[in-house]
């Protein structure tokens, strides 16, 4: 089927099949993953972030993408999930994990970032400016899970209705909502 990629990163299954052991259902699918590739594809030399590292799918997808002078940082409060893909990922110099909340590590940060991804509420549904501050003319900010996933609490709906509702109000930012995949959103800084 075309809407299926044809690459895989080579630590993808076991990185799964670890998610599936710890009862882990939030990993981005391959769909998201393979855009995600490709479009770290076009930032060589890039400085990426990701907020949500989870066990590390995205992260995997991602460094598929990035070329060797490219710069991953990768975000996860759960020490426990992070683990895995520490576990699958951590050899890879081009990554840097950090354990901590995103939205505490929002505040503190400092630097500018040529693409974003972001799969957990901060830098999506809270401290959007913070996030956005980070990010040079030209990234990428991306966000997936925009249409409803059987992991979401009862309660989610509003947030992603509201989020979608000020996109095309948040300056400095073009963006493309899509339904496909997931659900996702592809902006660029302006």
């Amino acid at each position: 089927m075309l809407e299926l990629p044809a690459q895989r990163p080579p630590q993808l299954d076991a990185i799964l099949a670890d998610a599936d052991r710890a009862d882990f259902a939030m990993s981005c699918e391959d769909r998201t993953g393979s855009l995600l590739a490709t479009l770290a594809a076009s930032k060589p030399g890039g400085r990426f972030l990701e907020l949500g590292t989870g066990v590390g799918a995205g992260a995997a997808w991602l460094t598929a993408g990035m070329d060797d002078a490219s710069h991953l940082t990768t975000v996860e409060v759960d020490p426990g999930v992070q683990e895995i893909a520490r576990r699958h990922l951590g050899r890879d110099p081009r990554i840097d994990f950090v354990t901590a909340d995103a939205g505490d590590w929002l505040s503190s940060a400092s630097g500018e970032y040529d693409f974003a991804y972001v799969d957990c509420r901060p830098g999506k549904y809270l401290r959007l400016d913070e996030l956005l501050a980070l990010l040079a003319p030209g990234a990428l900010y991306v966000v997936d899970d925009m249409l409803p996933q059987a992991t979401w609490p009862e309660d989610h709906q509003p947030r992603v209705d509201g989020f979608l509702e000020r996109l095309p109000e948040v300056p400095n930012l073009r963006a493309t909502p899509m339904r496909w995949a997931s659900g996702l959103v592809v902006a660029a800084r302006v």
